[in-house]
């Protein structure tokens, strides 16, 4: 079934709950019906906002919980770290092969992956031309249908 063929009126509102695991609700508004134009692929997103949640995120509180987390006391000691072991590689010789002792590989390591952890929380930004990308190789109904 189609939104068109709901038949809404421009204007109207309905509540989408898209539920794998944890419910997430969306309104969406009817903004407009366009007459279909030949030779377009449908469907396809005409405009939105704001950042893509990643799947698994723990759901809508805890996405917005988290969003920030980028700015948090342990994302700038985890900063420290890496200029700490970057200072040091640019202070040697660099033609030499970066070694660093194994205590200091595991603080890079752990800085680099909670830092990598925090991008990936703040989702993907919103990008129409990706949305209708996918849409026309028909991504949304593999995506629908995951839960069968």
């Amino acid at each position: 079934m189609t939104l068109a063929d709901l038949r809404f009126r421009k204007g109207a509102r309905l509540i989408y709950e898209y539920d794998l695991n944890i419910p997430w609700r969306h309104e969406v508004r009817i903004e407009d019906r366009p007459e279909r134009e030949a030779r377009k692929t449908y469907p396809v997103c005409t405009g939105g906002d704001g950042a893509c949640p990643p799947e698994d995120c723990g759901g809508p509180e805890s996405f917005m919980d988290h969003r920030n987390d980028w700015l948090s006391f342990e994302a700038f000691e985890d900063l420290d770290t890496m200029v700490e072991v970057l200072q040091d590689v640019v202070q040697k010789d660099a033609s030499e092969k970066l070694a660093l002792d194994q205590e200091t590989r595991w603080r890079l390591e752990d800085a680099v992956e909670r830092a990598r952890a925090r991008e990936e929380a703040q989702g993907r930004p919103f990008s129409r031309r990706d949305v209708n990308a996918r849409l026309r190789v028909g991504e949304h109904r593999t995506l629908m249908h995951q839960q069968w």
